[in-house]
C-alpha cells in the first residue's frame, strides 16, 4: 500500500516546497526587485552582497520550477539546502522559533530539500523518465552478461 502511495506522496512534497521556494524567488526578483534584495543582503552583512542576491534569487525562482518538475532533484536540493545555509546563517541563528526571527522554518525547509532531492522525486519525477531508461540498460546488461557466462561455461 506503502509504495503504491510513495509517489503522491513525493509529489505533493515536492509541489509544496518548490511552491515556497517560487514565491520566495518570485518576490526578490519582481516585488522587492533585485536592487533592493540586493541591499537588503548588504544590510545583513552578506559578502558578495549583489552576486547572493542574484543567485538566491535564481536559485529559488527557477529551482522551484525544477523541483515541481522533479528535474536536477539532487542538485537543486542540495542549491535550496545551501541557501538555507546562508539564511541560518546571516540571518536566522540567534534563535529556534520562526516567530523570534528563527531557523526553525529554514530549518524545515533545508531538510526537506534535502530529503526530497535525494528521493529521486518519485514515479511522477521528470528525473524519472532518466533513471528509468538507464535502469533498462543496466538490466539489459547484466542480462547480457548472464547469457554470455553460461555461454561459455
Amino acid at each position: 500500500m506503502i509504495d503504491k502511495l510513495q509517489p503522491y506522496g513525493l509529489l505533493i512534497g515536492r509541489v509544496v516546497i518548490g511552491v515556497v521556494f517560487i514565491a520566495h524567488g518570485y518576490q526578490k526578483w519582481f516585488v522587492k526587485g533585485m536592487d533592493a534584495t540586493t541591499q537588503g543582503f548588504e544590510g545583513l552583512g552578506i559578502p558578495a552582497p549583489q552576486l547572493a542576491a542574484y543567485f538566491t534569487a535564481t536559485v529559488e525562482l527557477v529551482g522551484g520550477v525544477l523541483f515541481i518538475l522533479g528535474a536536477l532533484m539532487p542538485i537543486v536540493g542540495f542549491l535550496f539546502a545551501f541557501t538555507m545555509a546562508g539564511a541560518y546563517y546571516y540571518v536566522h541563528s540567534a534563535t529556534f522559533f520562526n516567530q523570534e526571527g528563527g531557523y526553525e522554518y529554514v530549518l524545515v525547509l533545508a531538510a526537506a530539500s534535502i530529503a526530497l532531492g535525494f528521493s529521486g522525486g518519485g514515479a511522477f519525477a521528470v528525473d524519472k523518465l532518466f533513471t528509468r531508461k538507464k535502469n533498462q540498460d543496466e538490466d539489459q546488461a547484466a542480462a547480457d552478461a548472464t547469457t554470455a557466462i553460461r555461454t561459455a561455461v
